[in-house]
């Protein structure tokens, strides 16, 4: 059962990246494919929905009221958003990278630290970082952000998706109740479907359990298209 799921997951992640890994290179505007993306279909697949958003980004755009980012100014922006994020998170366990080809940011929420083991509640002395988070995404106010849990391969398929939607929800709504507009978030749980890691070792499945924030930029074209129904 859990070899036939893991068979569909991959399928599904293939025909996923060939719809909606593409990128915008900020240099030339071409459309091309995420490098990330094709990588990630040999082994593991990281960053959730490489080069794409839960649910689209239009309607989100449009319901957030968000402005956009001058194009020119985007990568400083995002750059410096990193820049800040790794600061203020510095010791906490939580990694700052960059994914979508350098596009988007990724924020990797370690399950120990983050949650008790087989729990979906945030655990107290994690409040204090997540408050960085908000404050950052406040701060940057023309980005989309997506949500994305997941557990390693123990326990069964059904637990593992349940656990991975409920740990994503906690996340996105600690945000949205410290301040961030809810019209800029969406989550999802994809179980053990997306692992980073190999899950025959501890090291792997730890690893493997994680929530990820992805904080994607949006530019002023961006919003224009929206607007425009594009």
């Amino acid at each position: 059962m859990k070899i036939r799921r893991i068979l569909t997951a991959s399928l599904a992640a293939v025909s996923l990246i060939s719809l909606s890994a593409c990128v915008t290179d900020p240099n030339t505007g071409e459309r091309k494919v995420s490098r990330t993306a094709i990588g990630g279909v040999g082994g593991v697949i990281a960053g959730g929905l490489l080069g794409g958003l839960i649910g689209g980004g239009t309607g989100r755009i449009i319901g957030a009221g968000i402005g956009g980012v001058a194009g020119a100014a985007v990568g400083y922006q995002k750059d410096k958003q990193i820049k800040e994020l790794r600061e203020s998170t510095a010791g906490s366990g939580v990694d700052v990278s960059t994914t979508d080809n350098g596009a988007a940011i990724l924020v990797n929420l370690p399950d120990g630290v983050t949650f008790s083991t087989d729990s979906s509640e945030i655990n107290p002395t994690f409040r204090a970082t997540l408050d960085k988070l908000v404050a950052s995404m406040n701060q940057y106010p023309d980005s989309l952000i997506d949500v994305y849990g997941h557990t390693d391969s123990t326990g069964s398929d059904t637990y593992n998706q349940a656990l991975s939607e409920r740990r994503a929800q906690a996340v996105a709504n600690y945000l949205t109740s410290h301040g961030v507009n809810p019209a800029r978030i969406r989550s999802q749980g994809f179980g053990e479907t997306q692992p980073v890691a190999s899950n025959a070792t501890e090291e792997g499945r730890s690893r493997n359990r994680r929530v990820e924030i992805k904080i994607v930029p949006v530019t002023q074209d961006d919003v224009a298209r929206a607007r425009n129904g594009g």
